[in-house]
């Protein structure tokens, strides 16, 4: 301990003229056999505030990854990522402390409850304002495997970050917090030197200005740097950091493209940094460490998830982008000192508006899909001609539209994962550029380069950028800081009418939703923008009168200056006409339209057995953003049957904002197929269902209540008189509540049905578990009894192995089928066996139970057992067990029958036909579960 003490003391005087900057010394050594980093390390702690303090807290994430019930793998779970939760020994880190001691006396310290990657130290004598203590600590670390969260242990070293004990900020209160792989470790600047020993087979590379000396087998690495805030470690056998020295600083990165030589390189990164510097102002280190983990947990989306064999844009544009989104980042994170676990508007703002003024400034003819967009066959849609940066008012729109956006001052770790990463940013950034555009003057742009000049390297709060702008200008801007800023109410005018009246327009507009907010009129002619006019304080309806002009269309938002609800009413076009937009026919989809009522056509195929393949052609209004209301025409003809058949349906969505429901959905539908050989049915059916919000957005599952009213007419064969099971009308109520946690997850519906003859009550339970040793158990139970019943025969029963689905909603290929292939599909409904035994319905009452244990994979062992009540006979009870091969949950799956009432069914003759199999065709079915696992 001396030799770090006397190192404290050369520290101390090296960096006396930082008297008051926070000071880290590490002394290190790497073992790369045990994967251990053994740390010695000297802080002096300096109380910045005006209160007294008693007690330090240290962040300590290395300690994240010890064990599953860290908040770190807690919230991999609730990302259904259960890597970590299940993670060997060997791959774990940790963090072991040996000695900790304030101003050279042990401390007494000890790990938060429920936050084990924070460190709580209560001094002995309380530290005065301006006053400080030396902290010392032995530890070892247990470095984790990176694949967790990109730091760690890689396949040809380390690369370590927040990898040592760095000290909470105090600002009112200890802003402590736990790792939660969002990179946003809130922390004062320090002055740093390290020195650390790893194997001379090993280079290590880093953010700091280091040099490095050799004895015998053993590298020792001396890094130095002032005011910064956190330290990356890049250990490998190989050198994996390009340099390029740029005008501005020098960058070194391991995002490489191979395509792109050394010269051009440091001409598109002299470019971003200047274009970052005029915005900004000067970076204050000389270098920016620029790694690939950071490009690869902040990508360009939509760029680069596309398929390597996919290139729609040049090798240059897309380093160029993708490397100016990590720097700006970096440069951002490394000098703008902002708590953005709770305060990230204002940097992500500034990042993204860097980003879309970037892409205006060098590449403002640049399309969405690039080349793509010349391609024949998707330059006739919209989507094709929008510019790239037209996907951030786009991407809000469409999550605006479903309510799924937050309010830009929700925690970051209560932010959904698509807000925290995409629409959050994007409104963020829009934000700024749409306060710039309504106060003009660069008012915002020269409050971003102040706020940033006054206050990089210094903790401070996006409150200070709020009083720099006021400052700057006499329009009202408290609907930006207040309402845009602190809630998710959402943007939305119309325009109603447009009145000529002598040389002038009476233009009426509307404000359709509950925040009020500057508007942009714009004339139109040619798609060109003749006029423009900002309006405030609409706060209902009011009509405004503009002189006429060369324009024949009057729009709202035009160019999407600011984020909206709803673009697609904001036109008016001014010439005479029979309507204000003509009809237009687009195949499948496409985006909004504001010139035309769109209608969307699209193939539709499906298949059962007794229509055979269905070949329809789909009518409906749905674009790519959702609509309020909807509709859907299919007429089709099955291949088998020879006839028309087809689907409609009718959809309207009521969201509600300040309620405890998030959505009712209204709906009529209804359908003509064929149910057997030559016979049809026809149901007509009505809906309302009421959708009860989330606690939060991070929640997955949710909660629903639906009353529906179904209407069936089947077809009889000839000579056969119709029934009460061939025409019949059912009312259902439902309640279903959805709990899908990867280790627990519980679901249930309770539902009632009322028929002509008939009423009944059913419950069906599910509860799904991992254990320890990450095998899956699974859990059924299904109760239904008849509240009375009056029918004849099983047709409205309960079934064991098989529901009779009379309400025809469960996707039977064979619905009809006693034998055959098509008679041993399963679907887990009702009594969810698989054994077809000799009591198969219950008339009165079925309790059944179901579970399935996981072997290997996708090997597991089914136990099934119930207990049927028919009139006038006695309770049955019934029971089986068999293999399940669950090769793809929901979509193809196999029952194999072992044992149950009939005795060795796997002896028996005929085994092949006691075989069930789970077969979706259903090709929306299909791709949405290709689209979670690849896309």
């Amino acid at each position: 301990m001396l030799n770090i003490f006397k190192t404290g003391s050369f520290f101390l005087l090296s960096f006396a003229v930082n008297a008051q900057e926070n000071k880290i010394n590490v002394k290190a050594s790497l073992d790369t056999e045990k994967d251990i980093l053994r740390i010695q390390q000297y802080m002096v702690f300096h109380n910045k505030t005006q209160t007294k303090l008693n007690e330090i807290f240290l962040h300590n994430w290395a300690n994240s990854y010890k064990n599953n019930k860290t908040r770190l793998s807690k919230r991999f779970i609730e990302d259904y990522k259960k890597n970590l939760y299940f993670a060997k020994e060997k791959d774990r880190g940790s963090t072991k402390i040996s000695n900790l001691s304030v101003n050279y006396e042990v401390a007494d310290f000890q790990e938060l409850t429920e936050q084990i990657d924070v460190l709580k130290i209560t001094l002995k004598k309380t530290l005065l304002p301006r006053d400080s203590i030396i902290i010392t600590a032995s530890y070892d670390i247990k470095i984790p495997n990176a694949k967790f969260t990109g730091y760690g242990k890689t396949e040809g070293g380390y690369h370590l970050r927040f990898w040592y004990l760095n000290p909470a900020v105090y600002d009112e209160e200890w802003k402590v917090m736990s790792n939660l792989n969002m990179d946003d470790l809130y922390s004062d600047i320090s002055d740093f030197q390290i020195e650390i020993d790893i194997p001379d087979t090993y280079t290590l590379e880093s953010n700091l200005y280091q040099y490095v000396t050799q004895k015998d087998s053993l590298k020792t690495y001396f890094l130095i740097g002032k005011k910064k805030t956190n330290i990356i470690l890049n250990i490998d056998k190989e050198a994996n950091f390009k340099s390029f020295k740029t005008k501005a600083v020098h960058v070194k990165t391991d995002i490489v493209n191979e395509s792109i030589d050394h010269k051009t390189g440091v001409s598109i990164l002299d470019r971003a940094l200047l274009f970052i510097e005029k915005y900004l102002g000067k970076y204050p280190h000389k270098e920016l460490f620029v790694d690939k983990i950071t490009q690869r947990k902040n990508p360009i989306y939509g760029l680069n998830q596309l398929p390597k064999f996919v290139r729609p844009f040049s090798d240059v544009f897309k380093w160029d982008i993708a490397m100016f989104k990590a720097i700006s980042k970096k440069y951002i994170e490394n000098t703008l000192l902002l708590n953005t676990r709770t305060d990230y508007w204002l940097t992500d703002g500034i990042q993204y508006y860097l980003m879309m003024e970037y892409v205006e400034k060098y590449y403002p003819e640049l399309n969405l899909l690039g080349n793509l967009s010349k391609v024949w066959g998707i330059r006739s849609f919209n989507f094709s001609k929008l510019k790239f940066n037209d996907k951030y008012p786009f991407t809000y729109e469409f999550s605006a539209r479903k309510f799924l956006d937050q309010s830009l001052t929700t925690r970051a770790d209560s932010l959904s994962n698509f807000n925290r990463k995409i629409v959050s940013k994007y409104k963020a950034g829009l934000g700024l550029r749409y306060l710039e555009d309504f106060l003009e003057e660069n008012v915002v742009k020269n409050a971003i380069q102040e706020f940033y000049i006054n206050n990089h390297l210094k903790i401070t709060t996006n409150n200070a950028f709020a009083n720099i702008v006021a400052g700057k200008t006499k329009k009202d801007i408290r609907w930006f800081f207040g309402d845009y800023i602190k809630t998710n109410k959402k943007i939305d005018y119309t325009i109603k009418k447009a009145t000529p009246v002598g040389d002038s327009i009476d233009v009426t507009i509307k404000n359709k939703r509950n925040i009020t907010a500057p508007i942009a009129l714009y004339g139109i002619k040619n798609k060109k923008v003749i006029f423009k006019k900002w309006y405030t304080n609409i706060d209902s309806i009011r009509t405004v009168r503009i002189a006429k002009g060369n324009f024949d269309r009057l729009s709202l938002n035009y160019e999407n200056t600011y984020p909206e609800y709803n673009t697609i009413d904001n036109s008016k076009n001014l010439k005479k006409g029979l309507f204000n937009k003509p009809l237009k026919l687009t195949f499948i989809k496409d985006i909004n339209d504001p010139y035309y009522h769109q209608l969307f056509y699209q193939p539709d195929l499906r298949y059962n057995l007794y229509d055979g393949l269905l070949i329809g052609l789909k009518l409906h209004n749905r674009p790519i953003l959702t609509r309020n209301l909807e509709f859907s025409l299919t007429p089709s003809y099955g291949t088998e049957s020879k006839s028309l058949t087809g689907t409609f349906f009718t959809r309207y969505y009521q969201y509600f904002e300040d309620t405890s429901i998030n959505k009712i959905l209204y709906s009529v539908s209804g359908s003509r197929l064929h149910y057997a050989r030559d016979l049809a049915y026809t149901s007509f059916n009505q809906s309302i269902q009421v959708e009860f919000k989330r606690k939060t957005l991070r929640d997955a599952g949710g909660r629903f209540l639906s009353a529906r009213l179904f209407n069936v007419d089947k077809e009889v064969a000839p000579g056969i008189i119709k029934t009460d099971q061939d025409k019949y009308s059912i009312f259902t109520l439902s309640y279903f509540y959805n709990r899908p946690d990867i280790i627990k997850g519980f679901r249930y519906i309770l539902s009632t049905e009322f028929g002509g003859k008939f009423s009944k009550v059913s419950a069906d339970i599910r509860y799904r578990s991992l254990t320890d040793r990450n095998t899956q158990l699974d859990f059924r139970v299904y109760i239904g009894a008849f509240l009375n019943n009056n029918t004849k025969g099983n047709y409205f029963s309960f079934g064991l192995d098989r529901a009779n689905d009379y309400l025809f909603q469960l996707n039977y290929i064979g619905r009809s089928e006693n034998s055959g292939i098509f008679s041993q599909q399963f679907i887990a409904t009702e009594g969810g066996f698989k054994s077809v035994l000799p009591v198969r319905f219950a008339n009165e009452y079925m309790v059944s139970f179901n579970s399935n244990i996981g072997l290997w994979r996708w090997l597991e062992i089914y136990n099934d057992v119930a207990f049927l009540k028919n009139r006038n006979n006695a309770i049955y009870f019934a029971y089986e067990n068999g293999i399940r091969l669950n090769f793809i949950h929901n979509i193809f799956e196999l029952y194999f029958p072992l044992y149950s009432n009939n005795g060795w069914e796997i002896g028996q003759d005929a085994y092949s036909k006691k075989i069930r199999f789970v077969l979706t065709v259903n090709p929306i079915a299909i791709f949405n579960f290709i689209r979670r696992g690849f896309l």
